[in-house]
């Protein structure tokens, strides 16, 4: 087992202060720990960072509330920013290069981004950080202005690995080499890698020791498609699954009422939300095809069994919802095949796991 440090105790203290909202003393925590000798890249990834993943998870098994973890975020991007700012004033010039780092268009969790920005910054790297979703047109317009080393691109979504691979395919188009990382590209970088990413580093630590190897620019390409890197988008399930995505998340809540009886007692909120839960089943399936990989649709699937659990809300209508779609998607093999395996996982798991509280006893 473990065993607890100095920097745990600093961690619980920034959590306790944060979740309670209490912003001065959260700084305070991280200020007081820099000025007895705590080094700042330490603050940033073996304090701040682990407080930011206990939102998550604390969020996940419904012992914060959504507005406690948006309080929590924001406190510790300032905590971050006054670092930043501290540190300013006796920086030295920038010496190992200049890179750009910035999200996947449509990904708003940067606070990952931000703590690679900062240890880079703190290594001698110049860095632009453009947060949260840039759009890749003013991305690769960027590139052009500033010719950097290196495009470290995060992710922390999959359903925005499409959008991540538009962005990969044109940075490398224009010359410039591209960094992956982020929970979206997978725990092994699988995906960065499906998707042809130079390079893939699991944190800021790694990121920095990709650029310290150095990473090469590629040739200047044009005229790549999806479907060069991918060749099983040329069934078009794909593209058939997202063009049709709002009538299979209508017809699917219409039919789930059939198979889960208990839906038509729902209030107007509660329908919402089940259509909400839905279209996410469905963005995330169109990611799998997209990417050939059945678990990343499991992965989702498991996980928001563990969310409708820690909230009290039967389970099984999570595999009626799938049956359903599986009917509307009965044409699409690799569909179906997907849907299957998620239906598996989801069975697999309720075995693991503690009784469904909406299944009578």
């Amino acid at each position: 087992m473990r065993q607890a440090t100095a920097t745990d105790t600093v961690v619980e203290r920034l959590w306790t202060a944060a979740v309670e909202g209490d912003e001065p003393a959260a700084a305070s925590v991280v200020h007081e720990a820099l000025a007895t000798g705590v080094p700042e890249e330490t603050l940033l990834l073996d304090v701040l960072a682990p407080v930011q993943a206990k939102v998550g998870v604390e969020w996940a098994a419904d012992r914060i509330t959504v507005a406690q973890e948006h309080a929590v975020t924001a406190i510790n991007e300032r905590i971050v920013a006054s670092l930043a700012h501290r540190r300013a004033g006796g920086r030295a010039a920038p010496h190992r290069g200049r890179v750009t780092v910035g999200c996947v268009d449509g990904e708003w969790h940067a606070f990952p981004a931000r703590l690679v920005a900062e240890v880079l910054s703190l290594h001698g790297w110049r860095v632009d950080y453009l947060g949260a979703q840039t759009p890749t047109p003013h991305l690769v317009a960027h590139l052009h202005r500033s010719d950097p080393d290196a495009v470290l691109l995060s992710g922390s979504i999959p359903t925005h690995l499409p959008a991540a691979h538009a962005a990969i395919t044109a940075c490398q188009a224009v010359g410039v080499p591209v960094l992956a990382g982020g929970r979206a590209f997978g725990p092994d970088g699988r995906y960065a890698r499906t998707l042809r990413a130079d390079r893939w580093a699991p944190d800021a630590r790694g990121a920095l020791a990709v650029l310290d190897e150095g990473v090469s620019r590629p040739g200047v390409s044009a005229g790549r498609h999806a479907v060069d890197d991918l060749p099983h988008l040329a069934d078009q399930e794909y593209t058939m699954v997202v063009r049709s995505r709002h009538q299979l998340v209508k017809q699917t809540l219409v039919d789930l009422e059939d198979r889960f009886p208990p839906m038509r007692a729902y209030s107007d909120l509660q329908r919402e939300r089940t259509a909400e839960d839905i279209a996410h089943i469905v963005d995330f399936l169109a990611t799998a095809l997209y990417v050939d990989d059945p678990e990343l649709f499991t992965a989702f699937l498991v996980w928001t069994a563990d969310i409708l659990r820690a909230r009290r809300v039967p389970t099984r209508s999570l595999v009626a919802g799938l049956d359903v779609l599986a009917g509307q998607l009965r044409d699409f093999p690799r569909a179906t095949h997907v849907i299957e395996r998620g239906a598996a996982a989801l069975g697999e798991h309720s075995v693991r796991t503690a009784p469904d509280p909406g299944t009578p006893s």
